[in-house]
């Protein structure tokens, strides 16, 4: 089984609570972990390469702690996304 290494350098939330800082980053860890543990997923990323950069467009954004969530899981899906094209 191969590896999968996601690293995100900076997450930059200006101004956000950290309560909803926190609830975002675990939407995030959980989502990216559910996806990158897909098979059919891993099979399309076994060959080694780098995104430098994914730029995931307007994410609306409302400050309570579900909603950060949910937010960060959305943020997960975007990235999956951009690693397979």
């Amino acid at each position: 089984m191969s590896r999968i290494r996601v690293e995100i350098d900076r997450l930059v939330l200006p101004e956000m609570p950290i309560v909803d800082r926190r609830a975002l980053v675990e939407g995030l860890q959980s989502e990216l972990t559910r996806i990158l543990s897909d098979p059919a997923t891993r099979a399309e990323l076994a060959h080694s390469r780098r995104v430098p950069l994914l730029r995931l467009g307007d994410m609306p954004f409302e400050s309570r702690r579900a909603e950060a969530f949910n937010f960060g899981r959305g943020m997960a899906r975007a990235i999956g996304r951009g690693l397979k094209s």
